[in-house]
């Protein structure tokens, strides 16, 4: 009997699976298909000083890296427990750990097709080995609910009793099976082994047998199983696993929640709403459909829903998802910058989508997106040694934040590992007529093309130098249109849309030349074409302009008023501490008429191109106004770089008008003091960094708190630099109700040091404990080296505070 639950809260036609897994030779040919074609990337070499070193890093440092991390969490042996090699509880802390484990296989497997690891395959064989055994014998696998069965014990919270029971929650089933789908086609054609890819196969059939229309009428909570039966589909043509993709997107909504998309048909969607990752893996699903099928329902849904996410919810890096709450969208223009969530898996789902937005509709626009998420937001998720990463990311910082060795919800290293080796497959494209040049970055490349192969070679600086040299080697003279990207930041559009803009325009435009002949500038859909009959040796040269640009938000966006964001070429630009002699760069102020010097330092952040840039620092006064310092040289650096030096002050929007200068206050007691408290984080620096709330809920500016900590004693503290004479305190709590774990206290109370001992002051006015204000409590004066504040949290909740002031 059919039934659905409510919630209560592709690609990859063959070219595109073969852009991600690399190889054509063994798959087999629909009918269906994106209207341009993929290049694979293991037909394109890539040879430039930019991203063959990041690859090699990955391979080097980062999979690797991987691997041990999942060792020491206990993801890996969650697979020896389920399959009986050992006993045991289910090791690590959240039921989608097996998707991190079939990443990493994924990351691998594309790593294993250019640069060939015998180590490497032996590893990725006895992982696979384990989650053979793990695999029930009806094909179901799932780690935590098989081994809580196998030790008669309850299985994690997010799951309930059974099979399914919280499919279209957040028990993860089927997202782990997702990327099992994507690892093992990408194994199988990395390698040509089926040992995963069997598995995949089984557990898609278990898939069929249970989910359909009068089948379990029910949709996953987190997607990404569309995309990988669409992927599975490609390789071994079994058209049921492509029509289980589409019935997993048509059967979701209306009744649902929009935090995961089932809030409406998904074809009735218009918006970009709910968490981010969610959202892309779901849209870039939907495109996969929309191709294999002709269904131009799924398109126009997903171009509306492109235009409102570009128009109005996207960073000026190319970040999405607002806000941590629900790691994604909010409101329109609703974009703050020091609590920008921005995941890292966002970035790179935002990248899968463009991509096959663009295979789609052949519109550069997309590739404008794309390629701003990949130089930024993206690529900011990684250190430059490859084992240091951001989950979130922000674009601006007192220093609280930094980048993890590893998470317990670990989804961003292994996504990003299996997105880097992958890239080469980005730079080009195909249709009968055509070959498109998207991405610019010395490569060489052999492109079959109408069955008549193609040698084309980049040089190029790029992203630091506009100049780019293509040369055209075909095997026999062949002619077919060459269409080169011209990127909107070369036509004075900074991004598409009205979100963002330049602040001038700029007189310079594209340059262009064949065989050293200068062309007319033919466009089409943001692509220069040339069509003509190519010939071994011919060259073409495109000369893209390229200095510092001022880009101003649009005045929807209120956290960017008054300020500016630099940008050259498709690199965003950030002032971050090192590089200003008080570390202070929150309270500079810029001209926004400055002409700015572009200038390469390959000493620096293992080379890169600077922005140097004129300010001053702006200051408080006593009567409440404001001065400035002499004017100074800041030299900025690409956002993707920053925090490689220890953690402190960086902005990417910067202040050129007074209104939105935040000057450096004037120094006082708790500013000056030494934080410590019950619960040692980086975020204690809140207490005392002078930047107010609005209300207890303002994610603004940072905040500290104790959870998961709930009814308990705790407390913070100030150590004076010397005894100081006190007698007022305020406080300003955090409380994140509704829907998160953080409420006022039950109480608080002041205490100083005296010798060796804390004594509670003589309170002069009550404690209160209020909402949405400031509590102030004065008492008898006291002279003290150190005062402490402690606070009685609630039994069901935690607590934390914005800002802690003493007088």
């Amino acid at each position: 009997m059919a039934r659905k639950r409510n919630l209560t809260m592709n690609i990859l036609l063959v070219g595109l699976l073969i852009f991600v897994a690399g190889c054509n030779k063994q798959v087999v040919k629909k009918s269906g298909q994106y209207p341009i074609q993929p290049v694979p990337f293991t037909d394109v070499k890539i040879t430039d000083n930019f991203w063959l070193p990041r690859i090699e890093t990955n391979k080097e440092v980062t999979i690797p890296i991987a691997i041990e991390q999942s060792t020491i969490s206990g993801r890996i042996k969650n697979f020896e427990i389920a399959g009986g090699l050992c006993e045991g509880e289910f090791c690590s802390q959240f039921t989608f750990d097996d998707s991190d484990i079939y990443k990493i296989i994924e990351a691998a497997s594309f790593s294993l097709q250019t640069n060939p690891d015998p180590a490497l395959e032996n590893k990725l064989d006895s992982l696979i080995e384990l989650i053979a055994l793990a695999q029930e014998d009806d094909g179901y696998l799932f780690t935590n609910l098989t081994i809580a069965q196998k030790n008669g014990t309850k299985a994690h919270e997010w799951v309930g009793d059974g099979r399914w029971e919280k499919v279209h929650e957040l028990s993860h089933e089927l997202y782990n099976l997702g990327h099992l789908f994507e690892a093992a086609t990408a194994h199988y054609q990395a390698t040509g082994k089926r040992n995963l890819l069997d598995v995949a196969v089984k557990a898609a059939d278990m898939l069929d047998n249970t989910f359909g229309w009068g089948k379990l009428e029910d949709y996953p909570g987190h997607q990404v199983v569309e995309m990988g039966l669409v992927k599975l589909y490609n390789t071994t043509g079994e058209k049921r696993y492509l029509d289980l993709a589409k019935f997993f997107l048509d059967v979701r909504g209306p009744e649902g929640s929009d935090y995961n998309q089932a809030h409406a048909k998904v074809v009735d969607q218009t918006e970009a709403v709910g968490h981010a990752v969610r959202a892309t893996y779901m849209y870039s699903g939907m495109a996969d459909v929309a191709a294999l099928y002709n269904d131009e329902s799924y398109i126009k849904a997903i171009r509306a829903i492109w235009e409102d996410m570009v128009w109005r919810k996207t960073y000026i890096t190319g970040g999405i998802g607002a806000s941590g709450g629900n790691e994604g969208f909010q409101n329109p223009y609703e974009l703050p910058n020091m609590s920008a969530y921005c995941e890292t898996c966002a970035s790179i789902g935002n990248i899968f989508w463009n991509y096959r937005m663009f295979l789609y509709d052949g519109d550069s626009k997309y590739y404008d997106v794309l390629e701003r998420t990949l130089y930024n937001a993206f690529l900011s998720g990684v250190n430059l040694a490859g084992d240091r990463f951001f989950y979130p990311n922000v674009l601006e910082s007192i220093g609280q934040h930094q980048r993890s060795a590893w998470f317990g919800c670990a989804c961003c290293p292994p996504n990003l590992a299996r997105l880097l080796p992958s890239l080469p497959g980005y730079v080009y494209a195909k249709d009968d007529q055509s070959i498109y040049v998207n991405l610019y970055m010395s490569n060489e490349s052999k492109i079959d093309f109408n069955d008549s192969p193609v040698n084309i070679s980049q040089t190029t600086g790029y992203p630091w130098d506009g100049r780019v040299e293509i040369n055209i080697d075909p095997e026999n003279p062949i002619k077919f249109s060459l269409l080169m990207r011209l990127p909107g930041w070369a036509s004075n559009e900074a991004m598409p849309g009205n979100l963002y803009h330049f602040y001038s325009s700029e007189d310079e435009s594209v340059s262009l030349q064949v065989n050293g002949k200068r062309q007319n500038v033919n466009l089409k859909n943001g692509y220069a074409v040339i069509t003509r009959k190519w010939e071994a040796g011919d060259k073409v040269t495109l000369l893209l302009p390229m200095k510092p640009r001022v880009v101003i938000a649009s005045d929807s966006i209120k956290a960017d008023i008054g300020k500016m964001a630099i940008q050259h070429g498709p690199i965003v630009y950030a002032a971050e501490w090192p590089d200003v002699e008080n570390g202070k760069v929150l309270n500079l102020i810029f001209d926004k008429d400055q002409s700015m010097e572009f200038v390469f330092n390959p000493d620096l952040l293992n080379g890169v191109g600077l922005v140097n840039a004129k300010a001053s620092l702006a200051k408080a006064t006593t009567d409440g106004g404001i001065e400035y310092g002499e004017e100074i040289t800041v030299p900025l650096i690409p956002y993707y770089s920053w925090n490689n030096r220890a953690p402190g002050e960086m902005m990417v929007w910067l202040p050129y008008d007074e209104s939105s200068v935040r000057p450096l206050p004037a120094p006082t007691i708790a500013s000056q003091s030494k934080v410590s408290a019950s619960r040692m984080t980086k975020s204690l620096i809140a207490l005392n960094d002078q930047l107010l709330p609005q209300t207890s809920n303002d994610h603004t500016w940072p905040f500290y708190h104790w959870w998961p900590q709930n009814n308990s004693c705790e407390w913070v503290q100030y150590d004076f630099e010397k005894p100081e004479t006190v007698s007022t305190v305020k406080v300003y709590w955090f409380d994140d109700g509704p829907w998160g774990g953080c409420r006022i206290p039950d109480a608080w109370e002041i205490q100083y040091k005296s010798g060796n001992e804390w004594k509670p002051v003589e309170a002069k006015t009550e404690y209160t404990v209020t909402k949405d204000s400031w509590d102030v409590v004065e008492f008898l004066p006291v002279k003290t080296s150190s005062v402490r504040m402690k606070v009685k949290l609630s039994k069901e909740f935690s607590s934390g505070i914005h800002e802690w002031i003493i007088k």
